[in-house]
This record gives C-alpha cells, sequence and structure tokens, in this order.
C-alpha cells in the first residue's frame, strides 16, 4: 500500500522535481499537482491525499492562505516548501503555528545535484514522520473510543407490559350485586357493599406523603444512651459538669496541649549556593527547552502562558535550519510578554527573558565574568544528527549548581536531549517535564525520556507554561 501525495507549486519545473523525488520511495505516490493555493483546496477535497507539500509563495492564494482552509475542513499533513527569503522564512513559522507538520527549504535551479538529494532525503524522511505519527493519533483514538465503549454500561432492557386480567364475563354476571361470605354482619342489619372491612387499610391506600401526628410535649420521651455507651473520653466530664459548674474564663493551654515537634512544618536547609546566585543575577532557576518536529507551535503554546515578570531565564533549542531561527524568535516574540531573541554569543542571561539557539550552531550556558551566566556558541560536530543540539544544551547545565534547573522536553522526532536529561536527574535534577502523547505533533523526544525513566511529570502542552509559572520561584 502507497500513501497518496499531492504537491502544490506554482513552478511546472519545481513541481517536477519535487514529484520525482517523492516516488523514489515506493511508499509515496504522487496521484495530483496543483498550481496555486485555491487549485489545491478544490483537489484536496475531490481527492483526498493522504499528504500534501506546498510552497510556501505562489499567486492568486498563497500557501498560507490555502493553509489555513485545508486545515479547517479537510485536516491532514501538509509539509511546506520554503524559500530563503525573509518573507518566506517569516510566512513557513506561521505556517507551523497554523498546524503544518513541518517545512524544508525549497531547491533552486542552481541547487547542486547532491544539495538536491539531500533536500529529498530530508523530505521523505519527514513525509513518514507525518504518516508514522497519523497512524498512532488514529490507533490512540481507535482504542480510547472501544475502552470508552467498554466503561458505558448497557442500556436496561425494558419489560413488556403484562397483559391486564379482566375477570370472565360469566363470573361478573354470576358473582355481581352478591355480599361478600367473608364479611361480618350484626343480627339485623342489611350487608352493605364497600363494607370498611372489604377496603385495605387508610395506611396502605394513600401513596402521598402522611402528615406528621401532634403528640404533646408532656408525653415525649426522649431515649439518652446509659454512661457505659458514651466513648470513655466523654465520661469523666459529663460527671465533673454534674458536680461543679464551670466558671467561664480563658482556656488553659497544657504541655498535653501543645502541637508535637514532627507536625509542625519543615524548614529546607538554607542553599548559600543559591542565595550568592540570586545576589549577584536576581534569580535562582533556569528554564531550558527542548524540541523539533511541531516546535514552533508548541513554544507559543508555552511562552504566551509566561508573564513578563517570569523570574528566570529560558534557554530554548529548536531544530531548525539558519535564519529561520530568528524569524522564529521574533515570531516568539510578538506572541508572547516575555523578551524573545536569538541567542548572540556573550549574551547575559535575564529573567523574563527566552534565548532562542540558532540554527547551525550549539548554545551553551556559561558562568559570567563577575558573576552570573552568558551564552556560548560553537561549530562542534552535529549531535544525533542536530546542531543546535538540546543533549548539548542540556549538558552545559551539569556544573550549575548555584541554579534550580528545569528540564522540558516537547514534541520532536528522535531522541535528542533525552540522554542529557537523565544525566542531570542522576546527578540530582529532578524538575523534568516532558510532554503527554496526546498533544505531541510526534511523540518522539518526550517519549525517549520517559523511557529512561528520568521525567518527572508528563503533562499536556496547555499545561506546561501554567506548571512552569507555579514551580519556577
Amino acid at each position: 500500500m502507497s500513501y497518496r501525495v499531492m504537491v502544490v507549486d506554482d513552478s511546472g519545473f519545481m513541481r517536477k522535481i519535487i514529484s520525482d523525488l517523492i516516488e523514489l520511495d515506493s511508499s509515496f505516490q504522487v496521484v495530483a499537482t496543483a498550481t496555486n493555493g485555491r487549485e489545491a483546496i478544490e483537489k484536496v477535497a475531490e481527492l483526498k491525499p493522504d499528504l500534501v507539500t506546498m510552497d510556501v509563495e505562489m499567486p492568486e492564494m498563497n500557501g498560507l492562505e490555502s493553509l489555513k482552509v485545508i486545515m479547517k475542513e479537510h485536516p491532514l499533513p501538509v509539509i511546506m516548501l520554503s524559500g530563503i527569503n525573509e518573507e518566506g522564512m517569516r510566512e513557513t513559522i506561521m505556517a507551523l503555528e497554523l498546524g503544518a507538520f513541518d517545512f524544508i527549504r525549497k531547491p533552486s535551479a542552481s541547487t547542486s545535484s547532491y544539495d538536491i538529494g539531500q533536500v529529498g532525503k530530508e523530505l521523505r524522511e519527514q513525509m513518514k514522520a507525518a504518516m508514522l505519527a497519523k497512524e498512532r493519533r488514529e490507533l490512540r483514538q481507535a482504542a480510547l473510543e472501544a475502552k470508552l465503549q467498554e466503561a458505558m454500561p448497557p442500556l436496561p432492557e425494558i419489560p413488556a407490559a403484562p397483559p391486564s386480567r379482566q375477570p370472565k364475563p360469566e363470573l361478573e354476571r354470576r358473582t355481581a350485586g352478591k355480599p361478600d361470605s367473608t364479611a361480618k354482619v350484626k343480627p339485623g342489619s342489611k350487608p352493605v357493599a364497600g363494607n370498611r372491612a372489604d377496603k385495605p387499610a387508610a395506611s396502605a391506600r394513600q401513596k402521598g406523603p402522611q402528615k406528621p401526628a401532634f403528640v404533646k410535649s408532656s408525653e415525649l420521651t426522649i431515649a439518652t444512651p446509659e454512661p457505659a455507651e458514651l466513648p470513655q473520653q466523654l465520661i469523666a466530664p459529663v460527671a465533673a459538669s454534674k458536680e461543679a459548674p464551670v466558671k467561664p474564663g480563658p482556656a488553659k493551654v497544657t504541655k498535653e496541649s501543645k502541637l508535637p515537634k514532627s507536625s509542625l512544618p519543615k524548614q529546607e536547609p538554607v542553599d548559600l549556593e543559591r542565595l550568592l546566585t540570586r545576589a549577584k543575577t536576581g534569580y535562582t532557576d533556569l528554564v531550558a527547552i527542548g524540541t523539533s518536529t511541531g516546535g514552533p507551535k508548541a513554544l507559543k503554546a508555552v511562552l504566551e502562558k509566561l508573564p513578563a515578570d517570569f523570574p528566570a531565564p529560558i534557554i530554548i533549542v529548536q531544530h531548525m535550519p539558519p535564519n529561520f531561527t530568528k524569524s522564529l524568535a521574533q515570531r516568539l516574540n510578538t506572541l508572547s510578554a516575555l523578551n524573545v531573541m536569538e541567542a548572540e554569543a556573550g549574551m547575559e542571561l535575564l529573567p523574563g527573558s527566552a534565548y532562542v539557539a540558532p540554527g547551525g550552531l550549539h548554545m551553551q550556558v556559561v558562568p559570567r565574568v563577575g558573576g552570573g551566566y552568558q551564552i556560548a556558541l560553537s561549530h562542534f560536530e552535529a549531535r544525533n544528527g542536530h546542531r543546535p543540539s538540546v543533549d548539548v544544551m542540556f549538558e552545559s547545565l551539569l556544573p550549575l549548581q548555584g541554579l534550580k534547573r528545569h528540564l522540558v522536553l516537547l514534541t520532536g522526532m528522535g531522541s535528542d536531549g533525552a540522554r542529557a536529561m537523565k544525566r542531570l536527574y542522576d546527578a540530582g535534577v529532578t524538575s523534568t517535564i516532558a510532554e503527554s502523547e496526546e498533544s505531541c505533533v510526534v511523540y518522539g523526544m518526550p517519549r525517549s525520556a520517559i523511557e529512561l525513566g528520568c521525567v518527572s511529570q508528563v503533562l499536556s502542552l496547555e499545561q506546561v507554561g501554567p506548571k512552569l509559572v507555579q514551580i519556577v520561584k
């Protein structure tokens, strides 16, 4: 079975290139192409493909406008093909917020055959991940529906009404007008139909609530338990109250009535290193977030829940090519009360600010001369196939004992970040959060960390922001 794909691009040359790259994998078949967003909407409704590749910049209706309609009327995985100009990158980030699965950089006519091959490989990997994520969601939904069906009690069967038993006509004629032989009749009196003896007791006939009988207070007797029936600790005070009246006055507190030491709230030991950090930086906490596929939308959901005076800096690794991370940071800055920026070497970490690692560079946190912490960037080899890498960012936090570190892994393919989270967890960092499968676009990075046993809280995407507000002091 092959997945049915539609390619949308205003360039005939590009439609051919993309189609050929897709069909190098026999599990995908290009069933249609479209030249603009309007035509794409019509063909999606008619053909119902499994997946769409969508050019960002097109005449008549661009990819962003088309995506809005498709995700509303016929939601399905859409992979955006973006140019490297500023407008294309900005619209690509907005497309990811609207629900596009992911994006790749669109090859140009001058792109070498090697680079085109790399684009094709990346595109096919994303398409496979999109189909796998879609199938996992469908299986999970089917399992949930089956579980709900099992939990629902069966509807009670309504028994058929019993047939009414009517007296036989012969019997009615034979007994009509005859007195009841069982009734007792006084001598000389005539039997009367409907005698009281024939009727049930009034209490049995009456269906509604009965009026309470009035009882005189003098006839009312209240049963009181014997002293033996009372709890032992109540007998002595009751007996004492009979002997002497209690005089009003302030209650005396005896030694026995004081709270035991074990019930008093425990005070945490003073962490001198953290106090010193607060004195130098103005904060004691640091939040580190790693994400990949589906990340721009997830980051928006988390950061927009944080206030402008959030009392800690936030460092972010989003798997993304160079230049796109700058557009991402600018977009998040407009959507969040925080000060969001693309990180630069030497930037001082400040509370209420978020720093996005630039594409193509690893980001680390290092102590700052004179106190505090700052950003360090490097061109070291890619880790887990990525630069920036979440593992590299997390590992840089290991020696920072003066900070309370909060680690978060959101939606993304692969396992980047999981191993370093495990190292920090084993070193005593217990504030570790992973996004739940239900809200992930791709349940890869969070699942890897959960399987390593280093996640203290699994939260839906909507819960992550409020939880950070609660735990960061």
